[in-house]
């Protein structure tokens, strides 16, 4: 006679498949797909939407609403860190000088005439003004975390480290 099988509940559960997070929005080297979309971009065709964090971030960047606990602090420069890469207290230095994806967005860029004045005309100088303002709200909103986990004895990355 067969032993029965005891089954557990890991057992009926399915493994979940985590979704891949999207790059930071400030990385330096952009994607195959960056490159190849560098002319929709130009034309405002295809936009980068803002991270609702940094939008957050804009409209406050030195709140603390909801920000009594360390880990509060620790989930939301968490959140900024996934969307801006990492600060410079934990950044690693490359030493490369030249960045493929770079030239071959430039070259690609090149392609369409008068560039800098399609991207305006276009309004994506505009939109691009628009995500760099948020950006630096950013940047300001985590260093100002960082200083109040500082203040308050939280563990990285809620404080420098």
């Amino acid at each position: 006679m067969a032993t029965p099988r005891v089954l557990h509940a890991q057992d009926a559960q399915p493994q979940s498949v985590q979704p891949k997070s999207p790059p930071p929005v400030t990385r330096a080297a952009p994607s195959v797909e960056d490159v190849a979309t560098t002319p929709l971009s130009d034309l405002n065709i295809r936009k980068k939407a803002v991270p609702d964090i940094l939008l957050r971030a804009q409209a406050a960047p030195y709140g603390l609403a909801g920000m009594k606990r360390c880990a509060a602090l620790q989930k939301e420069v968490g959140q900024l860190n996934a969307v801006l890469g990492e600060d410079v207290d934990a950044a690693q230095r490359s030493g490369r000088k030249v960045i493929p994806g770079k030239v071959a967005q430039d070259l690609v860029g090149g392609i369409l005439p008068f560039r800098g004045i399609v991207r305006e005309i276009s309004g994506a100088n505009a939109e691009n003004r628009a995500l760099q303002q948020a950006i630096y709200a950013g940047f300001a909103r985590r260093a100002f975390l960082k200083g109040v986990g500082l203040q308050k004895g939280c563990g990285y990355p809620a404080r420098p480290g």
